[in-house]
Order: structure tokens, then sequence, then C-alpha cells
């Protein structure tokens, strides 16, 4: 628990000195937060909850490498259907919504 709360701490410390050395470089900032960072893993990845988040990122990793992504004709035939359906379905929604308004209008006129 000890282990959490000083990794908590050391990056909530980061964030207050990124904003109270305003006048610094945006630059060095950035590099000082981004080195509080790797320290507040570092100490986090000697827990077991940071073991386990580890594996769980090793094992994701893993599958997404077994995904079978669609080629770029695929994509591109799918987006074009997509495209094609919002058109077709504007159109519909549009004529309904006339003839609504043309009943609408007819009725109480």
């Amino acid at each position: 628990m000890l282990k959490y709360v000083l990794s908590l701490v050391l990056v909530s410390a980061g964030v207050v000195a990124f904003y109270q050395f305003s006048d610094y470089s945006q630059l060095y900032r950035v590099l000082g937060m981004v080195a509080v960072v790797i320290v507040a893993l570092t100490i986090m990845m000697t827990t077991a909850l940071g073991q386990q988040s580890w594996v769980f990122a090793q094992e994701a990793r893993q599958e997404v490498r077994k995904v079978v992504w669609p080629t770029r004709s695929e994509t591109m035939q799918t987006t074009l259907m997509v495209f094609a359906m919002v058109i077709i379905v504007g159109f519909v929604i549009w004529l309904l919504d006339t003839f609504l308004f043309w009943a609408i209008t007819s009725l109480t006129a």
C-alpha cells in the first residue's frame, strides 16, 4: 500500500511542479514530468498489481497480433457502403419529414 501511495504522491507532485515552474521552457517541464511518471511506474511495477498489469498488457499485445485486419480495398468498400446508406437513410428521413409537414399543414389549415 505504501508503494501505491508513494507513486500517487510522486505523480501529484510532478503535476504540481509542472505548473509551478511555468516560467521554464515547456520542453524541460514535459521531460521532467515524463521522468516522474517513469519513476512512479517503476515503483508500481514492484507491486503485485503492477506485475498483473504487465502480464495483462503482454497478453493483450499478443491478442492484437492475432487480429486479421481488413485489406485497404475491403476498408474502402465498407466505407463507401456506409456513406451510401447514410445518404439513402437521410433521403428517406427527409421524405418522411416533408410528408409529415405537408400532412400537418393540411390538417391545421
